[in-house]
């Protein structure tokens, strides 16, 4: 089933390619948990007069109906998020690994001090 996604851009033109990877990446992550209802997507070139290139930061917010997701991946020291499609990927696997873990607590499988 496909998520409704919001896909906004920050200091930056909009890309109908952006767009459609995140779909695609929201896409699969409603296949992991039928259970999302929305998904947020910000992009963000924070520093557009760096010296070694762009850097961009995504936000993502998924919305289900008992808990929100909140998922930020700032660009590292490294550059790899030099690239909006290896940032986006970063940010849509944090929010998987999210998912999967709040399934296992739910589950029970994960104990939690009270």
């Amino acid at each position: 089933m496909p998520v409704s996604l919001e896909v906004t851009f920050r200091d930056m033109p909009s890309s109908d390619s952006v767009i459609a990877a995140a779909q695609r990446w929201a896409n699969r992550l409603g296949k992991l948990d039928s259970r999302i209802e929305r998904c947020t997507v910000v992009v963000d070139r924070p520093h557009q007069r760096h010296r070694h290139g762009q850097q961009f930061h995504v936000r993502i917010e998924l919305v289900r109906p008992d808990r929100t997701i909140t998922v930020a991946r700032d660009p590292g020291l490294d550059g790899a998020h030099e690239d909006i499609y290896v940032a986006i990927a970063d940010a849509f696997r944090a929010a998987r690994r999210q998912l999967l873990d709040h399934a296992q607590i739910r589950r029970g499988d994960v104990k939690i001090h009270a």
